[in-house]
């Protein structure tokens, strides 16, 4: 187990020294089944995992990892701004929706979910949901769409339109037969690095701890912990949509750890997908490649609670590793994608981390990842738990939706 005491990180430029895109050092370390109990004996029935071993390993991620559960707010309400009928060149129905939360004591937090579903296909329809990184009107070809995501300031994060309309192939999942949802991710809780920056305060922990410093806050919760919250509070809606039959929850890169928190937390969401994610989300920390805890917490420690600092150059001796994380998903859908150019997010580890928790749905008499060496790029896999490696760099494109609607179609779909 990492040391109890909480590691300092050292400079950025100390730590990329030590950064291995060698695979004759990744170090050997056991792979703990994720079915081994934390009294050492192991899970004998479906039962057994569902009653005792899940919520053991769900436990350990919320003291340690990724916070406690955000609570809910005194009230939620959601406003229609807007309704499109004739979407997209006719294509899709649009909506944007306020969600608005609020507590007794006063404080009131914002923000705008953008819904597109298809205007031409009779009967409900599965629908994509994720976070956006730059702003509702940056992922759509419309140019009527509100601004959102917003900078500590109020000013908003990028004045571009369009620019991240590939990322989301919205007009394609429309003629798919798929809905997409889409927030923000800076109008839950502001991605500012450095501390004392105000983020905790404008983020949804500021309206329920108002008067809690940034310390006492990142002590219990995390960034990841309230981006996560956001999606189960945009599934709240949906599932009072008419014309939504199912969830899939989908992320890339920090989203996409987000979205599989998301995905462990809250079984609505029947497919989980996680777009290079890498480390602190789909890949294995003992491997020691790419990025590293270290580097996690020295930019981005608030993403995770303080505890994880404990595991700063200590990666050898933690109790678990991000296979845990990805079982928790099981009996549901899982998708986990990688980039052959993505060293630093580890797309071996990636790929191992799928496999190791293939062992919890195999416990549920299924399959789980149907490979046991990872495929040629440009090959992917589709099963209850699905695995691609996409020729190219850190990003979501095209492709890799492909591999995604593969899934989407055989278990949301069918």
């Amino acid at each position: 187990m990492g040391s109890d005491s909480i590691k300092v990180p050292r400079s950025r430029e100390e730590i990329l020294k030590d950064i291995n895109y060698d695979e004759k050092k990744v170090p050997s370390f056991e792979v703990v089944s994720p079915l081994r109990k934390a009294d050492g004996t192991m899970v004998a029935s479906v039962e057994e995992w569902q009653n005792v071993r899940r919520q053991e390993i769900l436990d350990f991620y919320r003291e340690n990892v990724y916070g406690k559960a955000v609570p809910l707010p005194d009230e939620m309400r959601v406003d229609i701004l807007s309704e499109k009928n004739d979407a997209l060149n006719g294509n899709a129905c649009r909506k944007e929706i306020e969600l608005v939360f609020k507590m007794k004591n006063g404080e009131v937090r914002k923000a705008v979910m953008l819904l597109y579903t298809p205007a031409k296909v009779s009967g409900k329809v599965p629908c994509f949901v994720g976070l956006n990184f730059r702003g509702n009107h940056t992922v759509t070809p419309e140019d009527d769409v509100l601004m959102t995501g917003h900078n500590i300031d109020g000013t908003i994060f990028s004045p571009l339109r369009h620019e991240k309309v590939e990322r989301w192939q919205i007009e394609e999942n429309i003629k798919r037969g798929y809905a997409v949802a889409t927030l923000c991710y800076h109008d839950i809780f502001p991605d500012v690095k450095g501390e004392n920056t105000g983020k905790w305060e404008k983020s949804v922990y500021g309206m329920f701890f108002p008067g809690k410093s940034e310390e006492e806050l990142h002590q219990k919760y995390s960034a990841i912990g309230v981006w996560a919250w956001s999606l189960s509070r945009m599934a709240d809606v949906l599932e009072k949509e008419k014309n939504i039959s199912s969830l899939a929850v989908v992320g890339h890169s920090r989203l996409g750890k987000s979205a599989l928190w998301a995905g462990v937390n809250d079984s609505r969401f029947k497919l989980v997908i996680s777009n290079d994610s890498g480390h602190g989300g789909a890949t294995l920390f003992k491997r020691c490649f790419g990025e590293s805890v270290e580097s996690l917490c020295n930019s981005y420690g608030y993403w995770f609670v303080r505890k994880f600092y404990r595991y700063i150059r200590s990666e050898a001796e933690m109790e678990f590793d991000q296979h845990f994380l990805l079982s928790l998903v099981a009996p549901r859908a899982l998708a986990v994608g990688s980039a052959t150019l993505d060293r630093w997010a580890d797309p071996k580890g990636e790929f191992l981390s799928a496999l190791y928790a293939s062992s919890v749905y195999k416990l549920f008499g299924l399959p789980g990842l149907t490979v046991s060496t990872q495929p040629e790029p440009d090959t992917p896999i589709t099963g209850i738990v699905s695995y691609q490696l996409r020729t190219g760099k850190h990003d979501i494109m095209h492709q890799d939706w492909v591999g995604y609607w593969a899934a989407a179609d055989k278990f949301l779909k069918n």
